[in-house]
């Protein structure tokens, strides 16, 4: 099937050509034709399927087709998304497929300019994306509605609770005119999420590619049992090539659970020569833009992330996944290493696993169908935990300190010790105070004082 054939128009399509998509997904053959009749759509479908084009390219059609003008401090349609990195991602394709259909595009996020926001949407658009975090800000300060809202997208719904945005999410669902087209994307199905569809949907079309909670087929899977404290030595032997692993190391993706565990893990591998940088919820928005722009050049091929990543980053070419420490929620686990084997490539997702992670490990085998190949450690890796390893660089030699010898006690060259010179010729300077003696004019303190001057020939002056 082609995108032709799902009942796009012409100006889309022309846009799909341009990025070089030519044929659709599972998930976009399943979607698009419903979201074109208006209806409302429940999609199950892991990260990295292409569920953005599968809601954006009909959603785009149908603002298209409507030639309605844009609200004033509003937008027709409203894309809510957990972090801001899927919210730049998102908008960003959104101003791709819609570049020749005419649509403003904007995009709100938090850690950004407050004011900026309110002037950029002063005039209202026609798509917006946003983290409900900072779209309930706006809307709290006037500067922005949702009246004028037609279509409303809910992506990654499972991961905006995991975040606490329930509160945030039940808000916004009250503030939405009821007539509206309700798409909601998860990975997942829990319970949370059925009750919240019921909230937002009226008699949606269900469309699931995948079982729920499975991992991706592409993705080879390789678990290391190994102590907390030896995991930072294991993970820079492996970025170093000095324990082979499988697959060829080009990008690494390194996921923590928390904050200053990813700096932590960041610092420690700067010590022993590689470069990586750190994206977390503590990190500005210009410092994870950076970070994630270094990622996707190769100038960095090393990221260290926390779980606010684990869905906003679609970037090709990652080649390995590595969980240092196993998430407490199991599905978590199948977003992580959902940022390898993207657009149909292969992947490869390692995990470390410690005694103390061992039920982590056991909910994730439960809940996901994950198959892992043991791999072990390196026969002295002990050793180079320890310090004693052959691996281990030397450290470095406390510099000897050359004894010097008292002033005074310097010796000249024929070997009789010389008596040290007074520093200063003047009796003030000699010890005697201020006022003992006679000054001589124009002697100050710290300057020596001025010779007389000799009148004649071999007069005294």
């Amino acid at each position: 099937m082609t995108f032709e054939q799902l009942g796009l128009s012409q100006p889309v399509l022309q846009a799909l050509d341009l990025k070089g998509y030519n044929t659709p997904t599972p998930i976009q053959e399943q979607a698009i034709p419903p979201v074109l009749e208006g209806r409302d759509l429940l999609g199950i479908a892991q990260t990295g399927t292409g569920k953005t084009a599968a809601f954006m390219l009909p959603s785009i059609d149908r603002l298209r087709d409507a030639e309605r003008q844009t609200p004033f401090k509003s937008c027709r349609m409203l894309v809510l998304a957990p972090t801001r990195e899927l919210a730049g991602q998102i908008a960003q394709s959104a101003k791709d497929y819609g570049a020749l259909a005419g649509l403003k595009v904007q995009s709100i996020v938090g850690g950004t300019s407050v004011s900026k926001d309110r002037n950029k949407l002063h005039r209202g658009t026609d798509i917006l994306v946003a983290t409900p975090g900072r779209l309930l800000d706006l809307i709290d300060q006037k500067a922005f509605g949702l009246g004028g809202v037609e279509i409303l997208v809910l992506d990654e719904a499972d991961q905006m609770l995991d975040l606490g945005f329930i509160h945030a999410l039940r808000k916004i669902s009250q503030l939405v005119p009821k007539e509206r087209q309700t798409l909601f994307f998860s990975a997942t199905m829990p319970k949370q999420i059925k009750d919240l569809v019921g909230q937002y949907c009226h008699n949606p079309v269900q469309v699931s590619v995948t079982p729920e909670s499975t991992t991706a087929e592409r993705i080879d899977q390789y678990l290391f049992m190994v102590q907390q404290d030896e995991k930072q030595t294991l993970l820079e032997m492996i970025l170093a090539g000095r324990h082979p692993v499988p697959g060829k190391i080009e990008r690494v993706l390194v996921f923590t659970r928390t904050k200053h565990g990813a700096d932590r893990v960041v610092k420690k591998l700067a010590q022993v020569g590689i470069a990586a940088n750190a994206i977390h919820g503590n990190k500005s928005q210009p410092q994870r833009e950076r970070a994630l722009a270094e990622f996707r050049s190769a100038k960095t091929r090393i990221l260290v992330a926390t779980d606010v990543a684990a869905r906003g980053i679609d970037i090709p070419g990652v080649s390995h996944v590595i969980n240092y420490e196993l998430p407490n929620v199991p599905e978590q686990y199948v977003h992580r290493i959902g940022r390898t084997a993207r657009a149909g490539a292969d992947g490869i997702a390692i995990a470390f696993c410690a005694e103390d992670e061992r039920a982590y490990l056991k909910d994730i085998r439960k809940v996901t169908d994950a198959e892992f190949t043991r791999l072990d450690l390196p026969p002295n890796f002990r050793a180079v935990v320890e310090g004693v390893g052959p691996t281990k660089p030397e450290p470095r030699q406390p510099r000897q300190r050359v004894a010097v010898k008292p002033r005074g006690e310097a010796r000249s060259a024929g070997g009789e010790q010389r008596t040290a010179k007074p520093k200063h010729k003047h009796p003030n300077r000699a010890g005697k105070p201020h006022g003992a003696g006679e000054r001589s004019e124009g002697a100050g303190r710290g300057r020596p004082p001025r010779r007389r001057r000799r009148s004649g020939r071999g007069g005294q002056g």
